[in-house]
């Protein structure tokens, strides 16, 4: 499978966000991508101090925006999210659609990042409402475990999903500065190494506004933790082909426990 990973500096305006997204998909269109991968908020950033307005809920003007998407180009989408509406509290929603549009299936943020550093207080519980459920999606006869960016931080969430027959792990992200120097890399090889799965994680990167700057480097790990793409920094597109024998592969030499 050949997948495009897309890496954004979001701004609150989610037109000015779709026209470099299309742009973009575009791109990927041309080198033959069948699936795109897009980060964490790619909808429309807030300054994490007050949520955005543009906020998604089932069969609206946003939600339709976003399957669009797919229909325009062809392509499924995994894994990107943006504030959703839901019984009068938002949670951060991640969307998949196939290649005509037809939803596979969403997954809310369950681990909400807080953080306090020097210079950065962050606390997303101010705005979001926690999910409660792990979610799996099936493209084609892929199966894909749905996390969103702290959660990569939670090894038992992708342990579940590799347990259960997932081949792709993926986690957008609007990953901190210094924490993505951190532990960035670090965390998601170390998911893709225990678990034997590919790992997608589409990123934000730049300064959104003036509250908000983040680490970008999306990246594609393979079973074996070999980082086969780092867009590291600026705002671009990443085509890629995933290898699905090598995971069988991997598995086969290095054998899993329960």
């Amino acid at each position: 499978m050949k997948i495009a990973v897309i890496q954004l500096t979001s701004v609150l305006d989610y037109k000015a966000n779709f026209e470099i997204i299309r742009a973009q998909l575009t791109e990927a269109k041309a080198k033959g991508a069948e699936a795109f991968f897009m980060p964490e908020v790619f909808y429309s950033m807030s300054d994490g101090v007050t949520p955005t307005t543009f906020l998604v809920e089932e069969g609206n003007e946003h939600y339709k925006n976003i399957q669009k998407l797919s229909i325009d180009f062809g392509m499924a989408q995994i894994g990107g999210s943006a504030a959703t509406l839901l019984n009068g509290k938002i949670v951060n929603r991640a969307y998949n659609f196939d290649k005509n549009g037809k939803d596979l299936g969403h997954y809310d943020k369950i681990n909400l990042f807080s953080c306090d550093l020097p210079n950065k207080k962050i606390n997303e519980g101010n705005n979001y409402t926690a999910g409660s459920d792990y979610k799996m999606i099936s493209l084609g006869s892929t199966k894909i475990g749905l996390g969103i960016c702290f959660d990569m931080r939670f090894s038992e969430m992708a342990h579940q999903y590799r347990m259960n027959g997932a081949e792709i792990l993926t986690f957008p992200a609007a990953f901190t500065v210094p924490t993505g120097k951190a532990h960035w890399h670090t965390l998601l090889r170390a998911r893709a190494i225990e678990n034997q799965c590919f790992v997608v994680a589409a990123a934000q990167w730049g300064h959104h506004n003036d509250k908000i700057q983040t680490y970008g480097h999306s990246v594609v790990i393979d079973p074996w933790g070999d980082i086969i793409l780092d867009l590291e920094e600026g705002v671009k597109v990443g085509v890629v082909e995933l290898d699905f024998p090598k995971i069988e592969l991997i598995r086969k030499s290095v054998i899993m426990s329960r």
